[in-house]
């Protein structure tokens, strides 16, 4: 007689974070608006807080529209989720959204500043339809708030 035992191991989850143009200036971008850490200070957030809520996290940026199309497309089959920042293709990136629409998993729109108290050409978001939520307004905070939340959207 033979016995099989079949050991399942947790997998962890993966989280991509993808931040867009001039992200790679905070700290010395605006500090008024954006606040004083860098986006290395925002990435390390990001990690200790995915640590903390056992899942990881992939962390990038680019200022480049079409790296951030083929990073979402290329997503698709390994990752839970995704958190993107945009920045000023939030409100002009039609390939952004059209790649977004992909995904079969929650995206959640982040924004260190809120772009409805700012300028009118930043209060259209192509991301938004998309998004299974949008947290603006609250500096660094956001993407770790977004990881959180993430994390419960991913494990229902």
């Amino acid at each position: 007689m033979i016995i099989r035992v079949i050991i399942k191991t947790k997998t962890m989850k993966k989280i991509l974070i993808l931040n867009g143009p001039n992200l790679n200036m905070l700290g010395q971008r605006e500090p008024e608006i954006y606040g004083t850490l860098t986006l290395k200070d925002i990435q390390n957030l990001c990690e200790n807080t995915a640590k903390e809520n056992d899942v990881a996290v992939d962390f990038r940026q680019s200022n480049h529209e079409g790296e951030l199309v083929e990073w979402i497309q290329s997503a698709l089959h390994d990752f839970d989720g995704l958190i993107i920042n945009a920045a000023a293709y939030t409100h002009t990136s039609i390939a952004i959204h059209d790649a977004l629409k992909i995904l079969k998993y929650p995206i959640i729109e982040v924004h260190l500043s809120d772009p409805d108290t700012r300028e009118s050409f930043r209060h259209h978001s192509f991301i938004a339809p998309l998004a299974t939520e949008i947290i603006k307004g609250k500096g660094a905070q956001g993407y770790a708030q977004a990881i959180e939340n993430l994390v419960k959207l991913i494990n229902l």
